[in-house]
This record gives C-alpha cells, structure tokens and sequence, in this order.
C-alpha cells in the first residue's frame, strides 16, 4: 500500500545464550586440558613433560587449521575438538605405556623407546582409522540433511585427529629421541615409574 512506514523503535539483541555457552565449553576445554597435562607430568615425568609440549604443538597446529580454512569453531565443533584432543592424550599413553613394560624387564631406555613408539603404532593407527570413519558417516548424513552442527563436528573431529595422529608419532618421538640421547637418558625413572627390576644383562643392552 502507498503509505510510509516510519521507524519508531529498534532492539538488538545478541546471542547471548550461545556466547556464554561457547564461554564455558571453552573454558571446560582449558582446565581439563590443564588437568591432563599436570596428571602426565606427574605420573610419567620427563616423558609427560614432552607429551604436554606435543599437545601445545597439537593445539597451534589445529587452530592454525581451523583459521587457514576457515573452520567456523561452534558447540559442536568445540567438542569434536576436545575429544580429539583426549585422543592425542590417549596416544602418548600407549607409547609410555608400552615403554614402562619395555623397562620393567630390563630394557635400556632407548630401545625402550624405540620399541614403545612401534609396538603403539598399530593400537593408535587401528583406533584413529575406526574414528575417522565414524567422523566421515556424520560429515555424509549431516551434509544430505542440512545439519550443520553435524558436519562442524566431524570435520573439527577429523582434523584434530589427523594432527594428533602426526603429534604423537612424529614430533612426540623425534622430541623423546633428542632428550633420551642426552645424560637424562641414563635415568630411566626419569622417563616414567617404572625402573629396572631383574632384568638380565642381556636385556639390559637389547
């Protein structure tokens, strides 16, 4: 109809709700992450000091991903971040793990090392793969539904983990050989709780 329409009034309002929410997710983020760092610091010791190093470099990298991109860091695809990021976690005890066995019998810390980053490749490999294709069935079923929490979810959830996956192998072992390489590898209850305990001499200089 030819009548003018006069503004009289106007109200923003901002999202609030999903601003606080996001505020809260992250800071959950922060201090779990805080958390785990000090229980690997404490429990495996120089070993989990350069586990919490590789999850700093883990981090920068995904945010570096997430900003080249870009990849728009909701609720959801804050989540997929943190349980990539217990992923990366979950990777570094593996290998300590499998280098505490190789020390209990015996084992001198460098092959200790070696063989706990090769003996965990295969568990850390076999569960990323089985999380990768999860993450790929909810990108395809979010995408043909129009879901983009979904989709932000599995494709934060694929990039951290296919960073970790290269954290955990790469940066965490080179990191473990220069410091083992070095007097503290002398010190294997340095490197974690377990220290030699009637391993023979043979084992010793495997």
């Amino acid at each position: 109809l030819p009548i003018p329409i006069t503004e009289i009034s106007a109200n923003f309002v901002a999202a609030s709700l999903g601003a606080d929410s996001l505020d809260q997710a992250l800071e959950a983020g922060i201090i779990g992450l805080a958390l785990v760092l000090l229980f690997m610091i404490g429990y495996y010791r120089l070993a989990g000091l350069i586990a919490a190093i590789t999850l700093v470099f883990y981090t920068a990298m995904v945010l570096a991903i997430f900003k080249l991109f870009p990849v728009t860091l909701t609720l959801s695809g804050l989540a997929g971040f943190i349980i990539s990021l217990g992923m990366a976690v979950d990777a570094n005890i593996l290998i300590f793990e499998r280098m505490k066995e190789e020390i209990r019998i015996g084992r001198t810390l460098p092959f200790a090392v070696q063989i706990g980053f090769n003996r965990a490749w295969t568990s850390i490999r076999d569960g990323n793969v089985s999380t990768l294709i999860i993450a790929a069935i909810l990108f395809f079923f979010g995408s043909s539904g129009a879901n983009s929490s979904v989709t932000g979810f599995a494709v934060s959830l694929t990039i951290g983990v296919l960073v970790s996956m290269f954290t955990a192998i790469v940066i965490s072992r080179k990191m473990m050989a220069l410091v083992v390489g070095t007097r503290l590898g002398k010190w294997p209850r340095a490197f974690s709780p377990e220290g030699y305990k009637g391993g023979t001499t043979a084992g010793r200089g495997a």
